[in-house]
C-alpha cells in the first residue's frame, strides 16, 4: 500500500497527461481561473504537460500532508520530491517550456546517487545498511557497501535513461517511459539485489536444530 501511495503523484501526472483532451472545456477554464498563470487553451495537446504538472505539485503537497497527518512526521524522500518539483516544475509552468520537468526525475536520481554515495564516507554504515540492516542480518559490512553502491550506480544509470528518453523521443513516449520505464528499472533492480543478498542470507542448515 506505501509503495502505491508513494506513486500517487506519478500516477496521477501520468492520467492527466493522457486523458487532458478529454477533459470538459469548463474545468479547464476553471482551472486557469483558480490558477491565472495556467493560461491552458481546451483540446490543445501541447497543454498537456503543464496541467500534469500541477497536478503532480499538488498531489506531493497532498502526500506530505497526509503523511504527517497518519505518521506524525515526514518523509523525507516526499519532502525531496516536492521540492524538486516546485523548482523544476514551478519553473516549466512559469515559462511555459516542458524542458525543466523532464529533467526532474534526472535531478533527483542523482541527487539520491550523491547521498548514498556520501554515506558510504559518513559514518560507520552506508545508507542501504541503516536502511535494510534491521531486517537482514548480514555480518561482513563489504557486502553492505558494495550493495550500496550498486544503488549509487542504479540512480545514474536511471538519470541518464531518462534523459536519452526525453530528449531522443516524443513527450508521449517519455510520459509513458516515466511511470513504467522507470517503476521497471527499479522492479529488475530490486530483484537483482535479492538474489544478490540470498547468498549471503543465513541458510536454514546453519540453524541450530531443535530437540524434540
Amino acid at each position: 500500500m506505501k509503495q502505491l501511495f508513494d506513486f500517487f503523484p506519478i500516477l496521477l501526472f501520468f492520467i492527466v497527461y493522457k486523458f487532458f483532451l478529454d477533459l470538459p472545456d469548463a474545468w479547464i477554464l476553471a482551472i486557469n481561473g483558480w490558477f491565472p498563470f495556467m493560461q491552458m487553451i481546451p483540446g490543445e495537446a501541447r497543454h498537456a504537460i503543464y496541467l500534469a504538472t500541477l497536478v503532480a505539485i499538488v498531489a506531493t503537497f497532498i502526500q506530505v500532508a497526509v503523511t504527517f497527518a497518519i505518521k506524525k512526521k515526514i518523509e523525507k524522500m516526499h519532502v525531496i520530491t516536492l521540492i524538486l518539483l516546485l523548482v523544476f516544475g514551478g519553473a516549466t509552468l512559469y515559462l511555459k517550456d516542458p524542458v525543466f520537468i523532464k529533467w526532474k526525475p534526472t535531478a533527483i536520481n542523482w541527487l539520491f546517487a550523491a547521498v548514498f554515495l556520501g554515506s558510504q564516507f559518513i559514518g560507520k554504515k552506508s545508507l542501504v545498511e541503516r536502511m535494510m540492516g534491521h531486517a537482514l542480518h548480514i555480518n561482513d559490512p563489504l557486502v553492505w557497501k558494495r550493495l550500496n553502491l550498486a544503488w549509487v550506480g542504479f540512480f545514474i544509470f536511471s538519470g541518464i535513461a531518462n534523459i536519452l528518453v526525453a530528449f531522443s523521443f516524443s513527450e508521449d513516449i517519455w510520459v509513458d517511459f516515466k511511470l513504467f520505464g522507470l517503476m521497471g528499472l527499479t522492479i529488475i533492480f530490486v530483484i537483482g539485489q535479492s538474489f544478490y543478498l540470498a547468498r549471503y542470507l543465513p541458510s536454514d542448515d546453519n540453524q541450530p536444530e531443535e530437540k524434540p
